[in-house]
């Protein structure tokens, strides 16, 4: 009976634990979210730094020539992306009452064929704006976030010039100055690596998205593109999300056959993203299984805004990593995995 309270105690108190920082940090988002944002940049932008090393690049030119290629590109893509976001965002109205057209268009073709659909009942269910909407906010709670740009450039800066000695800093501080646990490495490795990898991968899909939509015609295809790309980091359902404005917009502006080549523009690039390249790349790819990602968009969006949607796999592959890494949390880990787990049995032979 001692054992079964004393465990017990133990579980409470660590969920009490995990509530209260939990706590703390959606208190303390608005510092949070430039944190986190800048770390993650600063993954992303290490095996470059590594990369011009190897060329006996100077570090200090190395950062410097990296930081300057953000600071350029983040200018004219936030002037470009947020003249878009603002015509979008003005004309939203105009495109909810003409896709509420088409949508009772539908609904009388439908009648057609002896299925019978309350159009008022069925308009105020599914309101067609809002996934126009979406993307709206979504863009305008980073625009909120990037406001401290010039706060996550100087941390990036920081953080790339000490990511050589953070791994040996990471060893002391868990009493392991002889670097013999390898499970650090490997967290840290995993981690930079699918950030990295990730990254390219998004930055190829938004391109070839915003060049088709910009073929096809479609109004704002800068804006569809960098859409993509953000939501590319969130596997499965992410691309989906980013194309649902674009197809709706394109039901208004390009009709029935324009809508259909903006769809098999998404599809066709997210499958040979996702299903070709990811996986010659990232090997078995995030390890998660669609809920946990799904659960993980919801968590993280509540915990960090929209922010922690974008970075809520990176996020829960941190977690899934770093509890693989200990024995008593590992049967976590395995309920997050998105394989069956193999179970090692003896021979009986």
């Amino acid at each position: 009976m001692e054992i079964k309270h004393s465990g017990s105690l133990k579980l409470m108190l660590t969920l009490a634990s995990v509530v209260i920082v939990l706590a703390g940090v959606k208190a303390a988002s608005a510092i949070v979210v430039p944190f986190l944002l800048s770390i993650f940049i600063a993954m992303a932008c290490h095996p470059l730094i590594s990369y011009l090393g190897r060329y006996r690049v100077p570090r200090w030119l190395a950062v410097l020539m990296v930081i300057l290629l953000i600071v350029v590109l983040g200018i004219i893509l936030g002037a470009l992306v947020g003249q878009s976001a603002n015509e979008f965002s003005n004309n939203v109205p105009k495109y909810r009452q003409q896709l509420s057209q088409h949508f009772v268009w539908i609904t009388s073709e439908l009648a057609r064929f002896n299925i019978s659909i309350n159009r008022e009942q069925l308009l105020s269910y599914l309101d067609p704006g809002s996934a126009m909407n979406l993307a709206t906010n979504l863009l305008s709670s980073l625009g909120g976030v990037l406001t401290n740009f010039l706060l996550i450039l100087l941390t990036v800066v920081f953080m790339l010039f000490e990511a050589d000695s953070i791994p040996r800093k990471v060893h002391i501080a868990l009493d392991d100055p002889g670097m013999r646990l390898q499970q650090i490495d490997k967290f840290m490795d995993s981690v930079k690596n699918y950030l990295a990898i990730k990254t390219l991968i998004s930055l190829a899909t938004g391109v070839v998205v915003g060049i088709w939509l910009a073929v096809l015609g479609l109004d704002h295809a800068l804006l569809w593109g960098v859409l993509a790309f953000l939501l590319n980091f969130i596997p499965n359902i992410g691309s989906i999300i980013a194309a649902v404005p674009a197809v709706l917009l394109a039901l208004i502006q390009l009709g029935v056959t324009g809508a259909g080549l903006t769809a098999a523009g998404y599809v066709v690039t997210n499958m040979v993203m996702g299903n070709v390249i990811e996986p010659k790349y990232m090997g078995r790819g995030v390890g998660l299984s669609t809920l946990v990602v799904f659960l993980s968009l919801l968590f993280w969006g509540w915990l960090l805004g929209a922010v922690g949607m974008l970075l809520s796999v990176p996020l829960t592959m941190i977690v899934k990593i770093a509890l693989e890494s200990g024995s008593d949390s590992r049967w976590l880990a395995v309920l997050l995995s998105g394989d069956e787990p193999v179970v090692k049995t003896d021979d009986p032979q």
